[in-house]
């Protein structure tokens, strides 16, 4: 996996795509990597030109010095824009990945054009629930996050059918640095943009998995209702459904996309 200088720090990115087509920036969730966006970039790629990045001590790309928040986590995103020389792009980010969309749209929202924010939360509690998570990964490794994240992420129907997109699951979260990890699960727990997306005003499709139990069905209605002219769409689908609905997935961000 190519890594890029970013800010002086290296970061796993990967473009697909027409250098010429407008740019489309993928965002993961946590305990995941770009690698999450298999399914739907050849299909994007056709129309866009897609960068994805591995974010701070996910995948390939190293642990920087935390604390983490979620302001860093977007300034990323920006500066990976800024490397590649890209003033303005689509957006989709789905669970963390979404959190940092939802700080480029009130940050920096003339470099957004339209973004979907997927499974996802504009805020996160009760404090107590992240604090156990980073103790448990800090006490057993991110070994021991592996199965109650799995479970979290796709309904027992899923396991029993699709195996080996299970398997996949399991090897992106071994893949995760724990510091990286750690990071990412304080940005998370310290988060609360609930008013600050009400001054959103760029285009947003909110996706919600009607079977979430992570960012739960009423934490993507409470977004849509913050955004002015927000779209909505749901899918049969749990936390990370991209994954376990790729082709509904995919049809409905790209649909919205080419509007």
């Amino acid at each position: 996996m190519p890594t890029v200088d970013i800010q002086g720090n290296p970061f796993a990115v990967r473009v697909d795509g027409p250098e010429s087509a407008p740019a489309l920036l993928l965002s993961n969730s946590l305990s995941s990597d770009l690698s999450m966006w298999d399914e739907q970039v050849p299909h994007w790629a056709e129309h866009f030109r897609v960068v994805r990045y591995d974010q701070r001590g996910h995948g390939q790309t190293p642990a920087l010095p935390g604390p983490y928040t979620m302001e860093q986590l977007g300034r990323d995103a920006v500066a990976v824009l800024d490397h590649f020389g890209i003033q303005r792009a689509h957006f989709c980010g789905l669970s963390m990945g979404g959190m940092v969309g939802m700080w480029l749209l009130t940050q920096a929202p003339e470099r957004i054009a339209r973004a979907v924010l997927s499974n996802t939360s504009a805020h996160m509690g009760p404090v107590e629930l992240w604090n156990g998570r980073i103790a448990l990964a800090r006490e057993g490794g991110m070994e021991a996050t592996v199965e109650p994240t799995v479970k979290r992420w796709f309904p027992a129907s899923f396991h029993a059918a699709a195996p080996a997109a299970i398997e996949r699951m399991r090897a992106m979260i071994r893949r995760t640095s724990l510091a990286g990890y750690v990071g990412c699960c304080e940005a998370i727990r310290d988060m609360d943009q609930r008013e600050s997306i009400r001054a959103i005003r760029n285009p947003v499709l909110v996706i919600i998995g009607a079977k979430d139990p992570a960012t739960t069905p009423e934490a993507g209605r409470a977004i849509h209702a913050a955004i002015p002219g927000a779209a909505i769409a749901i899918l049969d689908a749990a936390h990370i459904s991209n994954v376990e609905q790729p082709e509904a997935y995919t049809r409905t961000v790209q649909e919205f996309l080419l509007a």
